[in-house]
């Protein structure tokens, strides 16, 4: 555990944009009655939770670990920001002064009217629905992707085949932990930045909306479903809820992140795409939709825990996907109000620990 000036102000960083994310949601929840507060509570949470925690995740207090310390502290607190702060200077001073009417297309009604609306009754709209959610579920895939190799880069690249542990003062162990921290704090940082950005209409007379860039606008077309036109991005939410799993083995931390993307996702694109029975009927879950996920979820738990947990024996990597797989199951028959890019993660990931360690008592 290591509470110094380096880690501290990462700490205070991230209270202060869960304090700022508090605000936005008591202002969207004033105007926008249907803002889903409960969803924007959680993310407040887990944005205490992620500052309060960061420091822990550095266990020893040496020289080395101090240079990585200050580096992490500089990257997440200084040049994030200051990313933002240039993009944002980039559009004013270059491109809305140069072409002014952009401030008039740039607006949320704009957004808004070209925003496409799902309708499952109309084969159409049915086929842009599932566009949509392949984009969004690939998008949410990108965090779990870059966090595996970045870990196998660290532990299996950096350490083992370059012996870079030795040069460096640390393992590839705490250094796989350094860039996942560092990589997924940034991260977290920058698409917050952009919400901030995004959702500053709710203020009318400071609203900077029109700062946004085309690009990011268009991405987010792609990626949003109507009802989160006033929410918080999902990907936020997601790395947030992934930090508290870091503490867990890897093989677990990844095999949930994994649940949550790819089981998630397959659920939601095989549902749309050949889902005939909904359960229940007034929803838009399918019997198609809750088996695709139950088995992606079953069968990438067991190829990841295989992979990264080699102390486990083949039954039990079974047994503990299967209830990695089940808790996803229940989390979407459920249907909560609770965002599950929440609830999956933290609830698969601790579950299938209770299962390992149960199994080695």
């Amino acid at each position: 555990m290591v509470y110094n000036w380096l880690t501290l102000p990462v700490t205070i960083f991230y209270i202060c944009n869960g304090f700022a994310h508090l605000y936005y949601a008591l202002k969207m929840k004033k105007k926008y009655p249907n803002h889903n507060f409960t969803n924007s509570f959680l993310i407040f949470i887990l944005w205490i939770a992620a500052g309060i925690v960061y420091p822990l995740f550095f266990i020893r207090d040496t020289n080395q670990v101090r240079w990585f310390e200050g580096l992490a502290l500089q990257i997440i607190c200084i040049y994030a920001p200051l990313l933002v702060f240039f993009i944002l200077y980039y559009q004013y001073q270059f491109i809305l002064k140069k072409k002014p009417h952009l401030r008039d297309e740039r607006t949320i009604e704009k957004f808004t009217d070209h925003f496409t609306l799902m309708d499952v009754k109309n084969l159409n709209d049915r086929k842009i629905a599932l566009k949509t959610d392949f984009h969004r579920k690939a998008f949410h895939l990108l965090p779990a992707v870059i966090i595996i190799l970045l870990w196998v880069f660290a532990v299996h690249i950096w350490d083992e085949l370059w012996d870079a542990d030795q040069f460096w003062g640390i393992s590839g162990t705490e250094y796989g932990i350094f860039l996942i921290l560092t990589v997924g704090y940034t991260g977290i940082i920058i698409f917050a930045a952009l919400d901030y950005i995004r959702l500053s209409h709710i203020f009318n007379k400071s609203s900077i909306y029109h700062l946004l860039p085309t690009c990011i606008s268009n991405t987010l077309g792609k990626t949003l479903k109507k009802n989160e036109i006033y929410e918080f991005t999902r990907p936020v939410a997601l790395v947030l809820s992934l930090i508290p799993t870091l503490f867990l083995s890897f093989g677990v931390f990844t095999a949930a992140a994994l649940i949550a993307t790819l089981g998630d996702g397959a659920a939601s694109i095989c549902g749309l795409r050949f889902g005939k029975i909904h359960i229940p009927k007034s929803s838009n879950k399918t019997l198609i939709g809750y088996i695709s996920g139950f088995i992606v979820s079953f069968g990438i738990s067991i190829l990841v825990l295989w992979v990264f947990e080699q102390i486990l024996i083949i039954s039990q990597i079974i047994i503990t996907g299967f209830f990695g797989a089940l808790t996803f199951l229940i989390i979407d028959i459920l249907n909560l109000k609770i965002d599950d890019n929440i609830l999956n993660p933290i609830l698969c990931a601790y579950i299938m620990t209770l299962v390992i360690i149960i199994m080695q008592i």
